[in-house]
């Protein structure tokens, strides 16, 4: 079976997680799919194998989990320690046709009480090391049962326990309904649970389908994105149909990730963009971790040109690109743009790309106060197509209030160029009185200081604009050096140096504004 032939069938059909691995078996069934941990809940496998021994894993999970009592429309929660095992039981718990509910291993255990009351009575699945965390929350009013895939725990069934369960049936939902819920990443509060089904899943894999048609060479593809995303569904499906070797990253310490890209020699990096930011230090290594790198490609947040440039630098690829994708977890891929060595470093980093077309979504920019959108009047914009999120799962009004007709409301304010490329400037919650686009601000600044790791401009206690800065190993900024780069920005204030790992953060990196703006706030009010 061609891969090609596999995809027209998930085009036809949706994309099911569940049975995935198996298709993508049918296609090579010799793919191999490297670690740079080991799983947890099933250490003895170690850390390569095969897309076929991937595939009886899975089926070998889901009979242990049809055998701890889950069962077909069942909504099953996973929240667990960070491991490339949470995609796999993710894909056993889709195998049996129950509904996977993903929350990151970063929220703290008020966040997660609150959402295992808004799915309402679900089976959990999660480990020792989580149910310790979770010690304080009432799991038996909260869940229908609780299940550990590592760590025998009281009141938990352990997966491992299961061993040799007889294997079941696949069941296929309905290609509508709920397969996969994922959250938003919570910068404002409590992440909302964004319903994702076999047909919005299947048709999100349109637009990168092309782009790794790019690809002549089965070379491999190298993953860092939480495993937890809605993003690691269209990462591993394209991945495993391509039959590209899969490296499936969770480290993310600078000396840790250069000797696996070492080792490994991926073609195609798909990472977050903090993380890409993190690694610039990589791209002085004499060695060239990224020499082998074709293909860089990121869809989270904004990255900044300057991270872009050092990238494409450090690769001795002909024709390396970085691949940007605009959207969200509501929208999938909207938009997108390819950055090039040579110019990656002069670009407009607030531009983020074109509609991309044959079947792809369809952007618009609508007004904010009924004049024209514009470069110095931004406006809403907005996304439709079919890959749109079906829900918010338990919020059905607060989905509707951003959803208007074929239209979804994505929170963004920005403008479309007469060239059609859409320039995304801010957050609409995150919009300073006064600065046009704090990310541009950022894009600018980090251009021209090479010493700084982050910027993030935020909104002070009286509307001012505060540049929050990091650097590498904490040094001092040159205050003339300071004011150099910032010379265009003079609204902005002094700027505040703290350690970067004092950045409130999402389960994607994504530094969480209004925490830090509240923070400042505080300060304030108890000087």
């Amino acid at each position: 079976m061609k891969g090609s032939t596999v995809y027209k069938s998930i085009q036809k059909r949706g994309l099911h997680i569940g049975l995935l691995p198996e298709m993508a078996a049918a296609v090579n069934p010799s793919t191999p799919i490297t670690l740079d941990h080991d799983l947890e809940v099933l250490p003895e496998v170690g850390r390569r194998l095969t897309v076929a021994q991937y595939a009886d894993h899975v089926d070998d999970l889901a009979a242990r989990l049809w055998a701890a009592g889950v069962r077909p429309d069942e909504r099953v929660v996973i929240f667990k320690t960070a491991n490339a095992d949470h995609w796999m039981l993710a894909a056993a718990v889709s195998r049996i046709g129950g509904v996977v509910v993903n929350l990151s291993p970063h929220l703290d255990p008020d966040t997660v009480a609150v959402l295992l009351g808004r799915v309402d009575q679900p089976t959990l699945l999660t480990d020792g090391a989580k149910l310790d965390l979770l010690a304080d929350v009432p799991l038996g009013d909260l869940t229908r049962r609780v299940i550990s895939s590592s760590g025998q725990r009281e009141g938990a069934t352990l997966l491992a326990d299961l061993a040799g369960a007889p294997r079941v049936k696949p069941v296929v939902r309905p290609i509508d309904e709920a397969a996969v819920i994922t959250h938003t990443s919570g910068t404002t509060g409590i992440p909302k649970l964004v319903v994702h089904t076999p047909r919005t899943q299947g048709i999100r894999l349109v637009p990168q389908w092309r782009l790794l048609s790019l690809m002549r060479k089965k070379e491999t593809v190298a993953i860092h994105v939480p495993f937890v995303h809605s993003r690691m569904v269209a990462a591993m499906s394209l991945a495993l149909l391509k039959e590209y070797p899969v490296l499936l990253m969770r480290q993310s310490d600078p000396a840790e990730v250069a000797e696996h890209l070492l080792e490994h020699r991926p073609v195609f990096i798909e990472a977050l963009p903090n993380s890409l930011m993190d690694w610039e230090e990589l791209t002085d290594d004499p060695r060239m971790p990224f020499g082998s790198v074709k293909v860089f490609s990121s869809t989270f947040d904004a990255i900044h040109p300057r991270t872009m440039s050092r990238l494409l630098k450090a690769s001795n690829r002909r024709g390396a690109l970085f691949f940007q994708i605009y959207g969200q977890s509501e929208v999938g891929p909207a938009v997108g743009r390819a950055y090039f060595r040579h110019s990656a470093h002069k670009a407009n980093g607030r531009c983020v790309g074109w509609a991309m077309p044959h079947g792809a979504a369809r952007v618009r920019v609508v007004s904010r106060d009924g004049q024209p959108p514009s470069e110095t009047n931004p406006g809403f914009i907005e996304v439709a197509w079919d890959g749109l999120a079906k829900t918010y799962y338990g919020e059905q009004d607060r989905y509707d209030t951003n959803r208007d007709g074929d239209w979804w409301r994505t929170g963004d304010v920005g403008y479309r160029t007469r060239f059609g490329c859409l320039h995304m400037l801010d957050r609409e919650v995150d919009m300073i009185p006064g600065v046009r686009s704090s990310l541009e601000v950022e894009d600018v600044v980090l251009s021209k200081l090479d010493e700084l790791s982050e910027l993030v401009v935020v909104q002070g206690p009286n509307s001012e604009p505060v540049p929050v800065i990091c650097t590498v190993d904490d040094q001092p900024v040159d205050p003339a050096r300071w004011r150099t780069a910032v010379a265009d920005f003079p609204q902005l204030a002094d700027p505040v140096h703290i350690p970067q790992a004092e950045l409130p953060r999402t389960a994607t990196l994504k530094v969480q504004r209004l925490a830090l703006a509240r923070r400042f706030e505080e300060m304030q009010k108890s000087a």
